[in-house]
């Protein structure tokens, strides 16, 4: 039977692209297809075009255009951010600080890293995914080279002190990067007021293209690139450029930019909505992220006694798309290395849902999930061997 509706509410793993983007980047698909390298009227169609979006991405991150570095995923940006400049500054000192709940692309970095002869120390977060700048300051040593602390996180939607961080880290004159892919396009950001030294963003986090993302480095920091080859984005990123993808990026950033205070007063209420909905209508149901300083668009719960899996593929039955934890660890069937950092047990880190909101969801679309997961819930938790345990020890 065909769901009575279809919501989408992934949009923390990938937005839909927006008309006006796919419109900007059909022409370089079609009659702008020559490579921005080449000096021939195709060439200087293709690199204006580069270039464009390189202010157009400086524009909505306050930062100058020649910083900007296109990659083609967050991922790519946060190892060549994390590798780039570690290994510039290895003669420096060996010892990189990162927060507990980075994104794999960093976590799983710094342990390459490690490999090579570096120390990595990871910093706690409290119970709501918050990183303390103190907690920081004390983590850095005469041989730290670099700091890395992410300024929102995708699974739970907790914005992070950044700009007092970097005060901290500053202060005790080390490097600092910050993985912006879950804010960028979102909320505000801006380099210069965060204070940090090189950002990294993609555009699928705010409608514009998969494959297209940026890594801000700011001017006159050495950057080891990650591949040897050419000289595209000032020797630092090597490879022909992905002409439609950046163009795509630009201008997603361009309508981000003019647009984000009217998507924020949208997400807010609408998030706003279902988290009280969903904790009224749920028991056992924890939010989980810190309620105020969050995402606009985004609500995290992790539910009592059964996994985020199976909530996942009966929502789906519905025609409702959620996640379990961040897209790149959904599929791992493991408790997020997040939750656990903020302090949940594995039972309870296992009924993981994140719920992302988009420019098309509607009103409608939060009444339908809010009348459909409880029974879910219900249905689940009759199977559960944990919840019966639970309700024979008359504590349901």
């Amino acid at each position: 039977m065909a769901a009575e509706r279809r919501v989408y509410l992934d949009n923390t793993a990938t937005t839909a692209v927006l008309p006006e983007v796919v419109d900007t980047v059909l022409p370089y698909l079609r009659e702008v297809y020559g490579n921005p390298q080449s000096w021939h009227l195709w060439g200087d169609g293709a690199r204006e075009a580069v270039e464009t979006a390189r202010e157009q991405v400086g524009k909505l991150i306050n930062a100058n255009p020649e910083e900007i570095i296109f990659t083609a995923s967050g991922t790519e940006a946060n190892n060549l951010a994390i590798k780039g400049l570690a290994q510039a500054q290895a003669s420096k000192g060996r010892h990189i600080v990162i927060s507990a709940i980075e994104h794999f692309s960093v976590l799983h970095a710094t342990r390459t890293l490690e490999k090579a002869g570096y120390e990595v120390t990871l910093v706690p977060v409290d119970k709501y995914a918050l990183v303390d700048p103190d907690e920081v300051a004390r983590n850095i040593r005469k041989d730290t080279i670099l700091v890395s602390v992410m300024h929102a996180n995708g699974e739970v939607g907790t914005i992070q002190p950044i700009a007092d961080i970097a005060r901290k880290v500053k202060e005790a004159g080390v490097l600092f990067h910050t993985d912006a892919v879950a804010s960028t396009g979102n909320i505000p950001v801006d380099v210069e007021a965060l204070g940090v030294d090189a950002l990294s963003l993609a555009g699928s986090q705010f409608y514009g293209p998969k494959g297209s993302a940026a890594l801000w480095v700011r001017k006159g920091l050495r950057l080891i690139p990650l591949m040897d080859g050419g000289v595209q984005e000032g020797g630092r990123r090597p490879g022909t450029e992905d002409v439609p993808g950046i163009v795509g990026l630009g201008k997603a950033a361009e309508l981000a930019a003019r647009d984000m205070a009217s998507r924020a007063g949208q997400f807010t209420k609408l998030r706003d909505k279902l988290i009280d909905g969903l904790l009224d209508k749920v028991s056992h149901a924890i939010l989980t992220g810190h309620q105020v300083q969050r995402l606009p668009h985004h609500a995290s719960f992790c539910i009592e006694f059964i996994e985020g899996e199976a909530m996942l593929m009966l929502l789906s039955s519905q025609g409702i798309a959620v996640s379990s934890g961040s897209a790149c660890t959904s599929r791992a069937l493991k408790a997020s290395h997040v939750l656990i950092a903020m302090g949940l047990p594995h039972e309870i880190a296992q009924g993981s849902l994140v719920f992302g909101l988009g420019l098309d969801t509607s009103q409608g679309d939060i009444d339908y999930v809010l009348e459909k997961l409880p029974p879910i819930v219900d249905r689940l938790r009759q199977m559960s061997p944990l919840y019966a345990k639970f309700v024979k020890e008359g504590r349901g």
